[in-house]
């Protein structure tokens, strides 16, 4: 996460978006770094029989949207829409560019974050192409739990996902994660208390 006060240095703008607000579309030029102060992001693609399929969910100081900053045809390769009212800081690309330029340890840390997103979507077309759904669920969560949140301790990790977020991001249907859950609970690879799952 970059600090708020340096975005704010460099131009960000604080812009708040109301709940199912589209930020931005696939197809549309990328124009804005994008950092969350607070709500939650949902990045999406749909398919051509209307299947949604989640790219990622980000929340508080999370950034999303930031790998058509770099290439060249700075497209858009999936849509996004605030999941609930959120308030995120919007910094032009042309300054955000210039940022990295003049910060060398944030540009180290920001490509750090980028390498963990390309990791995990390896990872996960990976566990795609081998159509074990337990598999996909475990990456799904591990990746959220030691990469995201940096939580180390067995069952300490709450999962905020709903079923229906769970198989949209792993492209599984929602049925198969509510049987997969339970029977991961009986292996002792997760714990649902007051039906929320546990990792």
């Amino acid at each position: 996460m970059i600090g708020k006060d340096i975005l704010l240095k460099y131009g960000a703008l604080e812009t708040q978006l109301s709940k199912s607000e589209i930020i931005f579309k696939e197809g549309d030029h990328a124009k804005y770094y994008y950092q969350i102060i607070s709500g939650e992001v949902k990045m999406f693609n749909i398919n051509r029989d209307g299947k949604e399929f989640i790219q990622g969910i980000f929340s508080k100081n999370r950034s999303f949207g930031e790998p058509p900053l770099f290439n060249s045809g700075n497209l858009y390769v999936a849509n996004a829409i605030a999941l609930q009212d959120t308030n995120v800081l919007k910094l032009s690309k042309d300054s955000f560019i210039q940022l990295l330029k003049e910060n060398p340890d944030i540009h180290l840390e920001f490509t750090q974050t980028l390498a963990d997103r390309l990791h995990f979507k390896s990872l996960m077309a990976a566990e795609i192409s081998n159509n074990d759904p337990e598999a996909r669920i475990l990456t799904l969560l591990d990746y959220l739990k030691f990469t995201i949140y940096k939580i180390e301790e067995p069952f300490e990790y709450e999962v905020e996902l709903t079923r229906q977020q769970i198989a949209d991001l792993t492209g599984l249907r929602v049925e198969t994660v509510i049987r997969s859950i339970k029977s991961l609970e009986k292996k002792g690879k997760l714990k649902i208390v007051s039906r929320k799952v546990w990792r």
